[in-house]
């Protein structure tokens, strides 16, 4: 067993040779301890809720024990914030929001309930007119990154475009939509 000093000054990329030479989980064990304040911080600002930025660290250690035996990786620090990153991402883009009722609210009267739909089908018939309004690329990202849940690269396989565009399309088609629904929405 080796001491503490001396795991302190093994750099990651000698403890990844390691794993991967041996395989024994002592040495990621090591590598990910190192790295467990930073990706539970990265979490946090993102989720925004202890609990789940704590899941979410388990679930970026689950990740890079699956990954790091056949990924090539050179800086472990920056893959790893990577990949905790994109993890809070996607679970905030999947997250589904709630919608709470007052207590107030009478429940066997039916003309809140109805005021209530007819404003989402208005925001959604005006979203509708937005998305129509944007350009062609834009349009489609969108859709396909927001309606369709797709990823990045699946959006590059279906449309053709870059990645770079893809984020470009998407980054712009996001900005433009929301002008659009806003100057509709104050028109009504």
């Amino acid at each position: 067993m080796l001491q503490k000093n001396n795991l302190e000054n093994i750099s990651d990329k000698e403890l990844l040779e390691k794993f991967k030479l041996d395989q024994d989980s002592q040495w990621l064990g090591i590598l990910l301890q190192r790295y467990t304040l930073l990706l539970l911080g990265v979490c946090m600002k993102y989720l925004r809720n202890e609990e789940a930025a704590k899941d979410a660290v388990q679930q970026v250690f689950l990740k890079a024990i699956i990954a790091l035996p056949k990924t090539n990786v050179d800086f472990l620090k920056s893959w790893l914030y990577t990949i905790a990153r994109n993890h809070c991402l996607m679970q905030l883009r999947d997250k589904t929001k709630w919608v709470t009722i007052s207590t107030e609210v009478n429940i066997h009267d039916n003309s809140y309930f109805e005021s209530e739909n007819s404003n989402k089908e208005n925001t959604y018939a005006v979203l509708e007119k937005a998305l129509n309004e944007l350009n062609h690329p834009q349009k489609a990202c969108v859709s396909l990154f927001y309606l369709e849940k797709k990823s990045y690269q699946e959006i590059v396989a279906v449309t053709g475009f870059s990645l770079l565009q893809v984020k470009s399309y998407i980054q712009n088609g996001k900005r433009n939509l929301k002008t659009l629904v806003m100057n509709k929405l104050q028109q009504l």
